[in-house]
């Protein structure tokens, strides 16, 4: 039964009843599109921010050898794995997004899961693809419900989080917890949740690094449920509960519970086809439809308006600076508008070296744009948007972007999929390109694998496979 004053004994009874026979095909399709994003955008993040140091720093946190760091394949324990992995993931601002929901699910869940899933096959415990594709499903269903059910303004950094109550219930699924230990491992997890948006602001690197802290944690949550020490039980709704601290007292469980009956969230996913804010590509969007359209060129433009929700407007309209940090340009609409003019595209390397981040070009027509809020209430609205562009001729153009390019309402094909993939894995140096394409044929028949954990191995450049 459904209790919207504690709505826990529900979510985590969905997750403990969920069968892979009755995940409808869409949702199992959709997962498989997003893991393998997911591996390619890891991979990618291998030159992520001081990676170097920061494994360095993982590596001190106590030996064992259960899981890989993805390309370089130091073999770690499986927190200190999924910690680096999550870093990795979401480094270069390029992993899936649920829009409504404001977060990055997969960065914290696959990362944890994965390390858990190696480290049971050394323990002769292999996971098999059924029951990954299943728990990987139900931890983004128990991520994005509590996106969903927050009505206030973000406040906290819910990619990390919330991103960690779903790598625990994924965790927790496949371990076979039942309700009750599921619950007190969500409350193990409650009592290591962080995830401030201050890094955000300031474009700092521990952006990325809160969703490692919150998957390294997800593990040790289910660790201490299965040793038998179990945390609170009313970790949600409860008088110091996380939607009354998190967000604020402002939240609607009724509404989280109706959008997952209407549907698994991993078949609402958004891609990123830009390394960069998923509030930045609206513009990126509308300025492509513009020019596409209209046949004007960058050089014939005179002034960007940006018309966008508040949450935008908040988040990423921030003022272009002269010499902007990586992380902070990622996250600058107008920095993001002039690298997309300046180079026709947003990549990765858009936003590494001086040379880039201080081009003058880009920071001219970044001067250009300025970025107004429209009247929409919503405090997690990404779109709509509209996109005005005045030329040096005097002559007005705009659109009005309703799903921004890797919506689900205006999702990457299959081949951009794929494209997306193999420019992620061609640029970390040394990736085996046959072992790309046998990760994606394992990714296409997930569900007859007997053992995912060996997915790990094709992450590693040949040169940095060690026995294992």
């Amino acid at each position: 039964m459904k209790d919207a004053s504690n709505p826990l004994p529900w979510l985590a009874g969905r997750v403990v009843d969920q069968r892979f026979e009755e995940l409808p095909a869409n949702a199992v399709e959709k997962a498989k599109t997003f893991l393998l994003d997911t591996f390619g955008v890891g991979v990618a993040g291998c030159y992520g921010f001081r990676l170097d140091r920061i494994i360095k720093v993982a590596k001190s946190w106590g030996s064992g050898e259960e899981a890989r760091v993805w390309v370089s394949g130091e073999c770690l324990p499986a927190p200190a794995a999924a910690f680096v992995n999550a870093y990795q993931i979401h480094s270069l601002e390029f992993d899936c997004v649920n829009e409504d929901a404001v977060l990055h699910p997969f960065a914290t869940i696959l990362s944890a899961v994965m390390a858990y899933s190696e480290r049971r096959s050394k323990q002769g415990r292999p996971v098999n693809g059924r029951d990954f594709l299943t728990a990987i499903s139900m931890g983004v269903d128990v991520s994005i419900f509590l996106g969903k059910s927050a009505t206030g303004p973000i406040r906290f950094f819910r990619p990390a989080s919330a991103g960690g109550f779903g790598a625990v219930a994924a965790i927790g699924k496949l371990e076979g917890f039942d309700t009750d230990t599921l619950i007190r491992a969500l409350g193990n997890q409650y009592g290591q949740t962080s995830g401030t948006l201050q890094p955000h602001v300031e474009g700092s690197p521990l952006l990325g690094m809160q969703v490692g802290f919150n998957s390294r944690a997800a593990i040790a949550a289910c660790d201490f449920a299965e040793a038998g020490i179990l945390g609170p039980s009313d970790v949600l709704t409860g008088q110091y509960g996380y939607f009354r601290l998190f967000e604020n007292g402002e939240f609607d469980v009724e509404h989280g519970i109706r959008e997952l009956q209407a549907s698994f969230q991993i078949e609402l996913m958004a891609h990123k086809p830009y390394p960069s804010g998923r509030l930045t590509h609206g513009v990126i969007d509308g300025l492509q439809r513009l020019m596409k359209s209209r046949g004007f060129a960058r050089n014939d433009i005179a002034a960007i308006d940006v018309e966008v929700p508040q949450l935008v407007k908040r988040l990423v309209g921030r003022p272009d600076i002269p010499a902007p940090a990586p992380n902070y340009a990622k996250l600058c609409l107008p920095f993001v508008a002039g690298t997309y003019l300046e180079h026709g595209t947003v990549d990765v390397e858009h936003f590494i070296g001086d040379e880039m981040l201080q081009n003058p070009r880009t920071h001219a027509y970044a001067s250009l744009v300025t970025v107004r809020q429209n009247d929409n209430p919503s405090h997690s609205a990404m779109a709509p948007l509209t996109v005005a562009v005045t030329l040096k001729s005097g002559e007005t153009h705009s659109v009005y972007v309703e799903a921004v390019y890797g919506h689900p309402n205006n999702p990457l094909s299959r081949e951009e999929n794929l494209d997306k993939f193999w420019r992620c894995w061609r640029r970390a140096d040394g990736m085996d390109m046959a072992a790309g394409e046998d990760l994606i044929e394992r990714v296409d028949r997930l569900e007859a694998v007997e053992d995912v954990s060996d997915i790990a191995t094709l992450l590693v450049r040949r040169t940095a496979r060690p026995e294992f």
